[in-house]
C-alpha cells in the first residue's frame, strides 16, 4: 500500500516527533515540502552553488559551477607586464583562458573556471593588476555558465 501523499512517510507511523521541526513538518503536505526543496535548489544555484546529480562528472573543483566571462581592462595596462601578471594570477587560481593587448591601449581576454575563482580573478583585475599598472576600470561581459572548459591553460596572445 502506498503512503498517503499528504503525509511524510517517516511521520505517518503515529510515533512522537523527535524534534520541533518534525512536529512542524507533520502539518505541511509532502508535495509542499518537496516543492520547497526544489525552490531551495534553484535559489542556491543562482548563488553559484551547484547541486550535483548522481553520475554527473565535474571538470574542476567539485561542487562549484563553471563560469566563462570576457573582460577588458582600461588604464595604464600596456608596457607594465599586465599580461604576464594576469596569466600568473589566473594559473595560480586554477583558471584557464587568454589575455592580449588591444590596439586601443587596453587589455582584453577571457576567463574560465569555478565561479568562486573567476570572482577572485575579476576582483584582482579591477583592483590590483601588475605592480606598475594603473587600472581605471574593468568591463566584464558575456558571463555564462559552461559545462566544460574550452581551454587547457591560460595563454598570453600576442
Amino acid at each position: 500500500m502506498l503512503p498517503d501523499p499528504g503525509v511524510c512517510p517517516s511521520l505517518a507511523k503515529g510515533r512522537a516527533p523527535r524534534c520541533a521541526l518534525e512536529s512542524f513538518c507533520r502539518r505541511i503536505p509532502v508535495f509542499a515540502r518537496l516543492a520547497g526543496v526544489g525552490l531551495l535548489i534553484a535559489f542556491l544555484s543562482t548563488l553559484g552553488c551547484f547541486v550535483r546529480a548522481p553520475g554527473l562528472s565535474m571538470n574542476m573543483a567539485e561542487g562549484d559551477t563553471l563560469l566563462s566571462v570576457d573582460y577588458e581592462i582600461f588604464g595604464k595596462v600596456q608596457g607594465v607586464f599586465f599580461r604576464k601578471y594576469t596569466q600568473a594570477e589566473g594559473k595560480k587560481l586554477g583558471l584557464v583562458g587568454w589575455v592580449q593587448n588591444t590596439d586601443q591601449g587596453t587589455v582584453q581576454g577571457q576567463l574560465q573556471g569555478p565561479i568562486s575563482k573567476v570572482r577572485q580573478m575579476q576582483e584582482w583585475l579591477e583592483t590590483r593588476g601588475s605592480p606598475k599598472s594603473h587600472i581605471d576600470r574593468a568591463n566584464f561581459r558575456n558571463e555564462k555558465v559552461i559545462l566544460k572548459l574550452e581551454y587547457s591553460d591560460f595563454q598570453i596572445v600576442k
